[in-house]
């Protein structure tokens, strides 16, 4: 081989390597634009062969329309003066069929720089053009779209919550055109209120982090006018999962707003009408159960005031009246616990043991056609309540299955291990062999005042108790029944694993220090005598205010182991004094008594003790015990040792 046939085999390679490649049309042209080569890639692009196309003016390949303008000759000129020509655009195939083309031509000179012809690489990009087309149609179709939306603010933010775009909608909603807006922070439409809490920051945060943000409240107009907005904020991520913006979605909802207040104050006037409906209906058995019971009283009363009336009937006539007062004890507590006046008193008890200890108490209130069981299948029974309410509870459903079995029949109470909303719970089933109850009956049960009783033989607050009862401990009440086939009502009450309450044993008084100087503040007279005698019998000294101011001006002048108040008084309240007793004499033991009191409940006194009217010497005399027993830990003082007035 010698050193001249190198450049031939050079240029033979060459040749190979260009005809070797397919995605590319790469040929040459003279100068005047004649084609002079061609590679398989322009074979394959635009249909012809070498023999075909080799001589003839690359024009051939141009639109109509190109060649009419000049196109390839500007082609030819622009890369001869410019070195290069690039363009992209429509080119015919043999067969006449169009592709969209990435063409490129550079001019070939050579040693001493005249031009010799150009050298033209070309690609058919036709399917690139149609996704970007696609795309970009898409894009438009979208920009189309969020313009189009009139009830919805649509625009994006970028990282630092500065508005990019904005879309009709939100000017129509917001007042303000997309040149006022862009480019400023997305603040500007929260209220005062809402920037100082750092709401906007706390939106985008919250979006961040959990990948949405979402809410309602109340925004501002360009005209400064407030509208109620639902409001969504999504975080923008590019391809590559860089963080790179927000979408935010908002939409004008105030008319559902004051479409739902109006709703709900219609729901109101309604439940209002209904609960004067009810009174009225309530009225009858009310008034009927309290006639019943102060005949009894009054009765016993007028004849206690006979002189000669033996000392016999004088002691029957008194239990009569002390039975009496305990039942309208527990009409009035239906009442109240259903106007939810009546503060609970929770105690951890065991069921099983409670219901069983109740059960002869409560067979001999149902008579003697009703055959009473009791079964405990829960295995741990413990719960928090209170007692009081959990035995009116199942004394009203045993007082309800009792009237459903006019005839006689069986009563069932058990316990059982129960779920609820997920977490272990104990029910107690109370069912009976009754009549049951239609759908319709069912659909009612728990309504206050709702009975299917006669007029004046029911007020309808037993099933209501039972479901205020349930609700109060943190569990529910069911009921079922079909007619002829009995009914069985559940009460389901939230499971506890504390240790239960010690039960005093009743018909005890408590221990307490003889002799304590106590401080009785009551505005009613006949109610304070009551008290006076009750503690004078407990060995209380006692002295009497008839309000708050006056036993301010007492504490002053005597020393007092204990303070005894009526809660609901006129000027200053019972709790009003115990403030004042705290801040004066702290440490000074202050027992509250009261019927109801919405203050105490409401401003969450619990820490308070408070005995409930009407009570009695045995309640009296625990819930002084209990107080004094309390002072004297926490400050180891001997209370009851000097009651002498300074």
């Amino acid at each position: 081989m010698t050193n001249s046939d190198m450049p031939d085999k050079a240029g033979a390679k060459f040749e190979l390597l260009v005809d070797a490649v397919m995605d590319y049309a790469l040929y040459m042209l003279d100068p005047e634009g004649r084609i002079t080569t061609w590679n398989s890639g322009a074979q394959r692009a635009k249909g012809y062969t070498a023999d075909e196309i080799v001589g003839r003016h690359f024009s051939c390949f141009f639109t109509q329309e190109d060649r009419d303008s000049g196109l390839p000759e500007t082609a030819l000129r622009v890369a001869a003066q410019e070195g290069r020509f690039e363009a992209e655009g429509w080119r015919i195939r043999k067969d006449g069929s169009r592709f969209f083309a990435n063409s490129v031509i550079d001019p070939i000179r050579n040693e001493t720089g005249e031009l010799i012809g150009f050298a033209k690489i070309s690609r058919d990009i036709t399917e690139r053009r149609e996704r970007e087309l696609a795309l970009f149609q898409a894009e438009q179709r979208f920009r189309l779209l969020v313009q189009g939306v009139k009830d919805c603010a649509i625009y994006m933010l970028d990282t630092d919550g500065i508005i990019t775009n904005w879309n009709t909608g939100a000017a129509a909603i917001k007042g303000y055109g997309s040149d006022e807006v862009v480019g400023k922070h997305f603040s500007i439409f929260y209220t005062q209120d809402d920037r100082d809490a750092g709401a906007p920051e706390r939106a985008l945060a919250t979006a961040l982090a959990e990948g949405k943000y979402e809410t309602e409240a109340w925004r501002v107009r360009k005209d400064g006018t407030l509208f109620w907005a639902n409001v969504l904020v999504d975080p923008i991520y590019d391809e590559e999962g860089k963080h790179i913006g927000f979408a935010k979605i908002t939409r004008d909802a105030t008319d559902k707003r004051q479409a739902q207040e109006e709703l709900e104050e219609t729901r109101s006037a309604l439940l209002q009408a209904q609960k004067l409906q009810a009174i009225g209906e309530l009225t009858g058995g009310v008034a009927h159960d309290f006639n019943n019971l102060l005949t009894v009283i009054g009765g016993a009363a007028e004849m206690l005031r006979k002189v000669d009336l033996p000392e016999e009937k004088r002691a029957r006539y008194i239990d009569n009246i002390a039975a009496t007062v305990e039942r309208a004890s527990t009409l009035t507590g239906h009442l109240l616990a259903f106007s939810r006046r009546r503060a609970i008193r929770p105690e951890v008890i065991d069921l099983n043991i409670h219901l069983d200890a109740w059960a002869e108490i409560l067979s001999r209130s149902l008579g003697s056609g009703i055959a009473l069981s009791v079964k405990a299948s829960a295995k741990n029974a413990r719960v928090e309540v209170d007692p009081t309410e959990l035995e009116t509870a199942v004394l009203n459903a045993a007082v309800n299955a009792r009237d459903a079995m006019p005839g006689g029949g069986d009563l069932l109470i058990e316990t059982r291990d129960d779920v609820y909303e997920r977490q272990v719970a104990v029910a107690i089933d109370i069912t009976d062999s009754g009549t049951g109850m239609s759908e319709e009956t069912l659909a009612r049960v728990f309504e206050p005042f709702f009975t299917t009783k006669p007029i004046g033989e029911g007020t309808g607050l037993g099933l209501s108790q039972i479901h205020g009862f349930a609700a109060q401990a943190g569990g529910i009440a069911r009921i079922s029944s079909r007619v002829g086939s009995g009914t069985t009502l559940t009460i389901i009450l939230p499971r506890v694993d504390k240790t239960p309450a010690a039960i005093q044993q009743k018909g005890e008084l408590a221990s307490i220090p003889p002799g304590i100087k106590v401080l009785l503040v009551e505005d009613n007279i006949q109610v304070l005598q009551f008290a006076e005698q009750l503690l004078d019998d407990l060995g209380c000294q006692t002295v009497c205010a008839s309000n708050a101011t006056e036993a301010l001006a007492l504490i002053q002048e005597q020393s007092f182991d204990l303070v005894f108040t009526d809660i609901v008084m006129p000027g200053l309240s019972g709790i009003d004094l115990a403030r004042q007793l705290h801040i004066r004499a702290p440490g000074l033991p202050v027992l509250l008594a009261t019927g109801h009191s919405d203050q105490l409940v409401g401003e969450g006194e619990a820490h308070l003790s408070v005995l409930s009217k009407p009570y009695g010497a045995e309640t009296l005399s625990a819930a002084i015990g209990q107080l004094i027993a309390a002072s004297v830990l926490s400050s180891g003082s001997n209370v009851g040792a000097s009651t002498c007035d300074p």
